[in-house]
């Protein structure tokens, strides 16, 4: 005589319980219905007795039923490649750029359409939001050592010591911003023109920063001025204070300078416009720089890299935080 084997985990459960006592099937999952509850009844009065969450532990102890989990990557690449390699119809990518750049994919996002509210069947478009990844947009080595002097006013001899170390970030600038330009200007060249114009800028090339870095003096020149009302007779008398350099001409120096640095890391470069101004401070001068406009040029990089990434993946866009699942 043959025994047929026992199909699945189920099937094996309740071949093995008649060896303690009569049991009653009453409901269990098959290979049609793997969904439905393991319920039987067994001795003692056959009272109910649900098997459902033993029987779906045993079975995630051989197989997970879902994807889930949350992968952290570590460059923008990496997770484009995870998000094509597991994506499906509703996949949804989430970018945030407060308080920090982040990117988020979303693999079994809700799908799309109206809600259905169907107290028994529930709503087939629902879903968990388990499976994701995360990219913490990382800033580059260059955007903390630039950020880390912006601002501050630094002796002649640490900001020549800090622009010769950092000299490959240097941009000279093209003969649009010197405007010598007789061609067509590129949109960049358009954006530093409009910086300059905004803040009545001049820009500088590197050799000449550097060069007034060891060799700016400068002389002051104090004079009275006195302006008088015709009408009233009043009198009013003003200190005036030039800064002129050793020959007694007026000293004109560039206000800003160009650099070309990663915002992020293994990002691509991005061309900044940085103030550049000088303080007297008795017989020595300080140097003060600063990038135009930084908050402004750290989230047009982060659009940019996350606009790539739904190039890159075809999946939604949409900037802010899931409101199913942990970040």
């Amino acid at each position: 005589m043959t025994t047929e084997t026992p199909k699945n985990i189920a099937e094996t459960l309740l071949a093995e319980m008649p060896r303690l006592g009569e049991v009653q099937p009453i409901s269990m999952p098959t290979a049609e219905t793997p969904e439905a509850p393991f319920i039987v009844a067994v001795p003692e009065g056959l009272r109910i007795e649900d098997l459902t969450a033993k029987h779906r532990a045993v079975m995630e102890a051989l197989k997970p039923l879902q994807r889930t989990g949350k992968a952290v990557l570590a460059d923008l690449d990496s997770l484009i490649a995870w998000t094509n390699r597991f994506k499906g119809d509703d996949t949804v990518l989430f970018g945030q750029i407060h308080p920090e750049p982040k990117l988020i994919s979303v693999i079994d996002y809700h799908g799309s359409g109206a809600p259905v509210v169907a107290p028994e069947a529930g709503d087939p478009a629902a879903n968990y939001g388990r499976h994701r990844a995360v990219y913490n947009f990382p800033v580059s080595e260059q955007w903390k050592r630039w950020s880390a002097i912006d601002g501050k006013a630094l002796d002649k001899d640490v900001f020549g010591e800090f622009i010769e170390a950092n000299a490959d970030d240097f941009l000279d600038p093209t003969p649009a911003l010197l405007g010598q330009a007789g061609g067509d200007v590129e949109a960049w060249e358009q954006r530093m023109i409009d910086i300059a114009a905004k803040i009545q800028g001049r820009f500088g090339q590197y050799a000449a920063i550097n060069l007034l870095s060891r060799e700016l003096k400068i002389h002051e020149v104090g004079h009275i001025e006195v302006k008088t009302n015709r009408d009233t007779g009043e009198a009013q008398v003003q200190f005036l204070t030039e800064h002129r350099s050793p020959d007694g001409s007026p000293l004109t120096l560039p206000n800003l300078f160009m650099i070309a640095i990663p915002v992020f890391e293994e990002g691509a470069l991005y061309r900044l416009a940085v103030r550049f101004r000088y303080r007297k401070a008795g017989q020595d001068v300080k140097f003060i720089a600063s990038i135009y406009n930084p908050d402004a040029a750290l989230r047009d990089a982060a659009r940019e890299a996350m606009h790539y990434a739904q190039g890159e993946t075809g999946v939604p866009l949409m900037m802010g935080r899931p409101e199913i699942g942990a970040d």
